[in-house]
C-alpha cells in the first residue's frame, strides 16, 4: 500500500512526466512540438519540391537575397540571446534589466519583420507573387507562417514581460527559441541550398 501511495505523490508532483522537467509551462512545449512538427512537414515538403522541380527553385533562390537573409539570421539570433538573457537577469532578481532586455529581444523581432517586409514589397514590385512558380508559392507560404510565429513571439514575449515571474519568462523564451531554430533552418533551405 505504501508503494502504491510514493507512486501517486510521484505522479501528482510530475503530472506531465517528462516536460515537467523542460522550462517553462509543460504546455508550452507541447505547442512547441506541435509547430516544429509541422514546420518539419512544409521544410520536407519543400526540399521534395526543390528536388523534382530543380530548375525552377533555382532561378526562384537567384532571384532572393541570401544577404537579407543572412541579416534576419543574426538578428533573430541576437534576440533570442537577449531572450536567454532576460531570464537569467530575472533569475537572480534584477527585474528592471530583464524587461529591457525582453524589450531589446521584441524590437530585434520588428525589425526581422520589417526586413521581411521590404523583401515581400521588393518580390512584389518585381512582379512576383504566390503564383509566380512552385518555388514562391513555397517560399511566401513557408517564410509567412515564420512571419506569423514571430509576430506571435513578440506577443508572447510582451505578455510574459508584463507577468514576468520566472516561470513566465522561460514559458516565453521556450516559443522564442522555436522561432529562432525554425529560421536557422529555414535560411539555409530556402536562401542557399541548390
Amino acid at each position: 500500500m505504501d508503494a502504491a501511495r510514493a507512486l501517486n505523490a510521484a505522479q501528482d508532483e510530475r503530472p506531465w512526466g517528462t516536460l515537467s522537467d523542460l522550462p517553462g509551462h509543460p504546455m508550452m512545449w507541447v505547442l512547441i512540438l506541435t509547430e516544429v512538427v509541422t514546420f518539419g512537414l512544409l521544410f520536407m515538403t519543400f526540399a521534395v519540391a526543390g528536388a523534382v522541380h530543380h530548375d525552377v527553385f533555382a532561378a526562384g533562390r537567384a532571384q532572393l537575397d541570401p544577404m537579407l537573409g543572412g541579416v534576419n539570421t543574426l538578428v533573430l539570433i541576437t534576440s533570442g540571446w537577449l531572450a536567454a538573457l532576460a531570464v537569467e537577469t530575472r533569475s537572480v532578481g534584477r527585474r528592471g534589466t530583464a524587461r529591457l532586455q525582453l524589450a531589446g529581444a521584441m524590437a530585434l523581432g520588428l525589425v526581422f519583420i520589417i526586413i521581411k517586409l521590404a523583401e515581400y514589397i521588393a518580390k512584389a514590385q518585381a512582379g512576383i507573387g504566390l503564383e509566380t512558380d512552385t518555388f514562391f508559392t513555397l517560399y511566401f507560404l513557408l517564410t509567412g507562417f515564420h512571419l506569423m510565429h514571430v509576430l506571435l513571439g513578440i506577443v508572447i514575449l510582451a505578455a510574459v514581460g508584463l507577468s514576468d515571474s520566472p516561470e513566465n519568462l522561460k514559458t516565453g523564451t521556450a516559443f522564442w527559441h522555436m522561432v529562432d531554430l525554425v529560421w536557422v533552418v529555414m535560411y539555409p533551405l530556402v536562401y542557399l541550398v541548390g
